[in-house]
């Protein structure tokens, strides 16, 4: 998905860039314990998109297609544009409709649907606000309809046909888990001498897992330091929802 405020052809990356952060030990629990609590914690997607579709008025069937179209429903996914999570928000985007972590489903859907809300609202149209949620809102003003890009009618084609499916989203691992990770260990790469050298007791597949859930967070880290703390909602999309 492209931000209705960033250009269809434009898509930035970011590089890294962390403080120093000082190791601390999580009570009793090992890091062995932290670490699988963190990873195997799941929630069932299909609750979430019915309650993000209560919420926001949109036909769950909508919500999910777009979901699948755009993820697979996978809460980890990350574009080449950078677009992250389920829903494939772009951190400004994300960032407007109040998701502080867009790997984390219920946040990521929430404000997918919330931003499909918005769109729907403005066009009247389904086609045309699945347009703009795939190549913005500007290309959908100024275009008159569906833009002529081959990918966005493509998709929008495409997200129509789903809607038509009984679709199961399945579940999906919760961020938050990287949340534990890093009230318990801290965020800066320097804790992780301190941790490693604490004589804690943890598997070699533990480690694995806790690099790949590191990584993950610091990729949402960098994406987010982006991010403008300032956002000008010139299109109205978002009128009448508190953002």
């Amino acid at each position: 998905m492209i931000n209705s405020i960033d250009s269809y052809a434009t898509c930035q990356t970011a590089q890294a860039a962390l403080s120093e952060g000082t190791a601390k030990a999580a009570g009793t629990a090992s890091f062995s314990d932290t670490l699988k609590n963190a990873a195997s914690k799941t929630e069932n997607l299909d609750d979430i998109f019915e309650n993000a579709s209560e919420k926001y008025g949109v036909d769950i069937n909508l919500l999910k297609a777009v979901a699948k179209a755009e993820s697979g429903f996978k809460s980890d996914a990350v574009s080449s544009c950078g677009a992250q999570g389920i829903m494939q928000l772009m951190p400004s985007t994300a960032a407007s409709l109040g998701v502080s972590d867009s790997f984390d489903p219920e946040q990521n859907i929430d404000g997918g649907a919330k931003y499909l809300s918005g769109l729907l609202n403005k066009y009247g149209d389904t086609k045309l606000a699945l347009a703009a949620y795939n190549a913005g809102s500007g290309n959908v003003d100024k275009y008159g309809g569906v833009p002529p890009f081959t990918e966005t009618q493509n998709y929008v084609k495409r997200v129509m046909s789903y809607a038509g499916q009984d679709i199961t989203a399945g579940t999906a691992s919760v961020s938050g888990g990287t949340d534990t990770l890093q009230s318990s260990y801290g965020s800066g790469l320097s804790s992780l001498g301190s941790l490693f050298t604490s004589g804690t007791d943890f598997t070699e597949d533990e480690y694995r897992q806790f690099l790949s859930i590191f990584a993950q967070q610091l990729k949402q880290n960098a994406l987010s330091g982006l991010i403008s703390s300032t956002y000008s909602d010139s299109n109205g999309i978002f009128s009448g929802y508190s953002i």
